[in-house]
């Protein structure tokens, strides 16, 4: 029996988010190249953890498209070029606009105050340079923005491409100081939304994405890089 089982159920979860965002940091980054294969037994001698975490955190990069899993290769890192997780972030932030702009007109005021709350709770993990708490209230908060558009199809669509950028969102955040200015424009955004302007809200949003996407670019680019 793989010692993973004899874990808990949220002890062993906890374990391999952890190695799924330390394999997400080192594929974007070009740790793991693309066509590495990456191999259970190695990746959980890596990280100091039994297989079965490790093949949870394996699945869901596989899910949000980092790795794919080949018959008789294994896992293997993923080709994404530049371009295609450009495109990506340009779909997510069209579809994140909308979001807000919805949002602005549909919230109500206990959503509302819930969202300010996420807002505030997120300067902590900021000031401590947290990005995995960060990343955690940085989701609370755009998804309490999918469900206060009301629209049950909208808010599934947003969720299912936020789940496929889930991995470069959070990489993003290690570059320069992206966490300070990620929380900043969240405020900007919940400024638009309380004062009841959509359509500031929208352009808010959509430019908090596409410098999510700048940002992962430039970490991925490596410190010599502008």
């Amino acid at each position: 029996m793989d010692a993973g089982d004899g874990m808990g159920g949220a002890e062993r979860g906890l374990l391999s988010e952890r190695i799924r965002n330390a394999l997400t940091d080192a594929i974007a980054s070009g740790d793991f190249a693309a066509g590495t294969v990456l191999d259970e037994q190695l990746l959980a001698d890596r990280y100091g953890a039994s297989r079965t975490p490790v093949r949870e955190a394996l699945r869901q990069l596989a899910a949000s498209g980092l790795v794919e899993i080949r018959p008789r290769r294994g896992v293997v890192v993923a080709q994404l070029t530049p371009q295609r997780i450009g495109d990506m972030f340009e779909t997510s932030a069209e579809v994140e606009a909308l979001c807000a702009r919805l949002a602005t007109y549909r919230m109500t005021p206990l959503e509302r105050g819930a969202l300010i709350d996420l807002h505030d709770q997120s300067a902590a993990a900021v000031a401590a340079g947290d990005v995995d708490a960060y990343d955690r209230l940085n989701r609370a908060f755009h998804e309490a923005l999918y469900a206060g558009t009301h629209n049950g199809f909208l808010a599934e669509q947003a969720l299912a491409l936020r789940e496929r950028l889930a991995a470069f969102r959070r990489t993003q955040l290690r570059q320069g100081d992206r966490i300070h200015r990620s929380r900043e424009e969240h405020g900007e955004i919940l400024s638009a939304l309380s004062e009841g302007d959509g359509e500031a809200a929208a352009r808010r949003m959509r430019a908090h994405m596409l410098r999510a996407a700048a940002a992962l670019g430039r970490y991925i680019a490596g410190p010599g890089a502008g």
